[in-house]
């Protein structure tokens, strides 16, 4: 068939690019005839089974494919280790006294819960006046939580919080608090006593009589304070990429995921840092990731991961292949194999140097994995909050949101990009490995703004009981 490929020499079906009135754009056809319960093979892995007879050129999708996840699969430590060669780059960001370097020059708003929303968002409208200089801009992080959450949610939103405030690109930082929740002022400055920061104030409304007034005045001297800093040279060592895609497609896998990973490649290769999350889409392809854990160790902590994580599935009463969603399925993503093995080309080829908790700062050069959910908004928080500067966003399907570090939108096919130009800042079709790293150099020196980074959005991973 003209315009297809095929991904690997083991696949058993192909994927038509452009799409006709017999199979849509994206979406798989057998490569010779596949009987029932035999597997079918994309990236010369098994994506599923068939439920049905496929005959050669046959449509292959949800209609006559199912998902081939084994929830028991006992895994196994069989390293495959690649070594990145280490040289050296530079961008131009703000450094910073207390380690890694900014690429945006910030203010944040953070309210200690969502009761206070309203103070911090008045807060930042009238608190634009002072985007002066360098400044890039001032923006409060409303979310709706912060009481009445229990055990491991309440550490987990103060947790989250408090890591959003430690991100380079937050040259300071206001927590405005209530004054009688759950997720106290208290329990914060205790949580980041240890990094001895000077940048970060607080304040409850309840304890002062004219609560905006008051916080404009603090963000005014932060204001004053950073408004002349300015860009110098910095390692790229000192630089932390986010790893996510979000309504994938079936080109996925085959052009924007694989284009990013080549991007972590040589982030890594300059002494910089790649995180990778969405552990639910790492299901099925898990296997390939755990042999390229740099030690036994690093390989037990991501097995332990996968292992929590299925096991909250089965907790609640849910399958772990509860995925694709229906974009992806009429993208042409068939089975959370299929999406997984797609998901996963985003870590390039380099080893995996550790394995961190969620709010847990990234520690070690080179690509770490990430314990949060697929959900768009939640994981990109995430992994922002573990110290990504900047999160590479690939999708098939578009969507307008971004985290609030620059979330740079990857289209992973042609007409997603002209069609959606307002929301993506490239284009993943044809793959160009230096336009991308260009583009990104662009966007951490300050030369490049993304088109969604007027918005900036946070969202809590919940697992608990709310009161």
């Amino acid at each position: 068939m003209k315009n297809t490929v095929i991904i690997n020499e083991k696949d058993n079906v192909g994927i038509n690019l452009v799409g006709d009135d017999k199979i849509p754009a994206g979406h798989k056809f057998a490569l010779k005839d596949i009987a029932k319960g035999e597997t079918v093979i994309k990236y010369g892995q098994v994506i599923g089974r068939a439920t049905c007879d496929i005959k050669k050129g046959d449509w292959v999708h949800t209609h006559n494919v199912k998902s081939h996840l084994d929830e028991n699969f006992e895994y196994s430590y069989n390293p495959e280790i690649v070594e990145p060669k280490i040289k050296q780059g530079f961008f131009k960001g703000f450094k910073r006294p207390y380690g890694r370097a900014g690429i945006r020059n910030e203010i944040y708003i953070i309210p200690t819960v969502g009761c206070v929303n309203n103070v911090c968002m008045r807060i930042e409208k009238l608190a634009q006046k002072y985007v002066t200089g360098s400044i890039d801009g001032i923006f409060a992080l409303t979310h709706q939580f912060g009481c009445s959450q229990l055990g491991e949610d309440n550490e987990n939103i103060k947790k989250l919080l408090c890591s959003i405030a430690l991100n380079p690109n937050a040259s300071a930082v206001l927590f405005v608090g209530l004054g009688c929740e759950n997720n106290g002022l208290d329990g914060i400055k205790e949580y980041l006593a240890p990094y001895n920061r000077t940048n970060i104030a607080y304040f409850n409304t309840q304890e002062v009589e004219d609560d905006v007034e008051y916080g404009l005045e603090i963000i005014k001297k932060f204001a004053d304070e950073y408004k002349d800093a300015k860009r110098e040279d910095v390692p790229i060592s000192e630089l932390c990429i986010g790893l996510k895609c979000g309504g994938s497609d079936g080109y996925s896998g085959l052009t924007a995921n694989p284009l990013v990973g080549r991007i972590s490649d040589k982030i890594v290769s300059f002494g910089g840092s790649a995180i990778l999350t969405e552990v639910p889409e790492m299901f099925g392809a898990e296997q390939l990731l755990m042999n390229k854990c740099e030690s036994q160790e690093i390989f037990e902590k991501y097995k332990k991961m996968i292992v929590d994580f299925k096991a909250f599935y089965t907790k609640n009463g849910f399958p772990v292949y509860e995925n694709p969603s229906p974009g992806n399925k009429k993208g042409g993503i068939t089975t959370l194999e299929e999406k997984s093995l797609g998901c996963i080309e985003k870590a390039g080829t380099t080893k995996i140097v550790d394995v961190l908790d969620y709010g847990e700062q990234v520690k070690k050069q080179g690509v770490s994995a990430l314990n949060a959910p697929g959900n768009d908004l939640i994981a990109s928080t995430a992994l922002a909050s573990s110290g990504c500067q900047v999160v590479l966003f690939t999708t098939g399907r578009g969507t307008p949101f971004s985290t609030f570090v620059p979330t740079m939108k990857i289209a992973t096919n042609n007409r997603l990009s002209s069609f959606k130009d307002n929301w993506i800042d490239f284009n993943a079709y044809p793959m160009n490995e230096d336009e991308l790293f260009d583009l990104l150099i662009k966007t951490v020196n300050g030369e490049y703004k993304c088109k969604s980074e007027d918005i900036r959005e946070i969202a809590f991973y919940k697992t608990g009981v709310t009161l």
